[in-house]
């Protein structure tokens, strides 16, 4: 009885999914049975799957080099057309007018880089709400000046009469003083 399951199992084949990632500058398959067989085969402990940086493949000719090399991570440049392999060609350096004697900093080629999303445009109900009370104000204040501006030219024609009218009655007045006291004196009035 051993020897009959011993042939089922090898007459069943093991289901194996194909799933891709991309690492730095190279993008990789591998054949395994399940998302957590595929992490362990790329050495990876995060979950890439739930970060959606890993999926299913469904490219024939990845899946058909994958599945060659079942739980084999295959390699290729990202971008690049070249078959999945488990030692890829080496990735070009960069052309002899870009080189520089200077030593620079590597880029971490471990992680994908992830975009910043754009920032929100700025709030600006706040200055709006300043702004239109201070032109507000700046009405207010105009008219208000209109207004002092009318009163004063009211008073200033107030004065203007009444300074006419202490004129004329003042003239009046001593006119009629001169003729009192000429008339005082003629009757014998002395002043």
């Amino acid at each position: 009885m051993g020897t009959a399951l011993a042939r089922s199992a090898e007459a069943k084949p093991r289901r194996l999914k194909v799933y891709k990632a991309v690492f730095g500058f190279h993008e990789s398959v591998v054949a395994a049975p399940n998302q957590a067989a595929a992490l362990k085969a790329w050495g990876v402990r995060q979950n890439l799957f739930a970060e959606g940086q890993a999926s299913v493949e469904d490219d024939e000719a990845a899946v058909e080099a994958a599945r060659a090399h079942p739980e084999i991570p295959l390699r290729r440049a990202v971008g690049s057309t070249d078959a999945f392999a488990v030692q890829p060609d080496p990735l070009p350096g960069p052309p002899p007018s870009a080189r520089s004697s200077r030593a620079k900093p590597k880029a971490r080629l471990d992680r994908p880089v992830k975009a910043k999303p754009p920032k929100p445009p700025a709030d600006r109900s706040l200055l709006d709400a300043a702004e239109q009370a201070l032109a507000a104000l700046a009405q207010e204040r105009k008219r208000g000046e209109e207004a002092f501006a009318r009163r004063q030219e009211a008073l200033d024609a107030e004065r203007d009469d009444a300074k006419r009218r202490w004129k004329s009655q003042r003239k009046s007045l001593d006119r009629a003083v001169d003729q009192a006291r000429r008339a005082y004196r003629e009757t014998g009035g002395k002043a």
